[in-house]
């Protein structure tokens, strides 16, 4: 049962990041996404993924392998699709006392699909318009940890 719900929130979160810029985002709201792809092997961009992640001082709170679950429950051709969350809780903490109502943009969030041959990874991006310019300050230094995540992964 845990297993299910696990896999149907996975889906949902991946839905939900292939909307950018449709109809279908709450009103009022505006998400950026940073996107980069690679030739290179699936499972070589995860664990370079993974690296990177680490290596920005971040911890993995949760990996979501769906694609993978989807194969092992009988589609034996379904692609890899998997979302990983990570946090830095001395980040966390500063934007917290910037913003609490920042919350919302937590934990950070990673995507990794494959499509016509090749791996593509995604990630929203923090807003930088907000009336806060501490704020907006704290969320581009974010934005380009993100990215350069995102860019080592892919990096061939």
């Amino acid at each position: 049962m845990f297993r299910c719900l696990a896999v149907l929130i996975s889906l949902f979160c991946l839905a939900s990041c292939a909307l950018v810029g449709s109809s279908a985002e709450p009103p009022g709201e505006y998400v950026l996404y940073y996107q980069a792809e690679t030739q290179k092997p699936y499972e070589e961009v995860l664990d370079e993924l993974k690296s990177a992640i680490a290596e920005n001082n971040f911890r993995i709170t949760a990996h979501s392998r769906v694609g993978k679950v989807i194969r092992e429950r009988g589609d034996k051709d379904f692609p890899d699709f998997d979302t990983i969350q990570f946090c830095n809780l001395t980040h966390a903490r500063t934007m917290l006392l910037i913003a609490p109502e920042a919350i919302k943009y937590m934990p950070c969030n990673v995507v990794m699909y494959q499509r016509n041959g090749k791996t593509i990874v995604r990630t929203h991006l923090l807003p930088t318009d907000s009336d806060n310019p501490e704020l907006n300050r704290f969320f581009e230094e974010m934005n380009e940890k993100l990215k350069a995540i995102v860019d080592f992964a892919v990096e061939e």
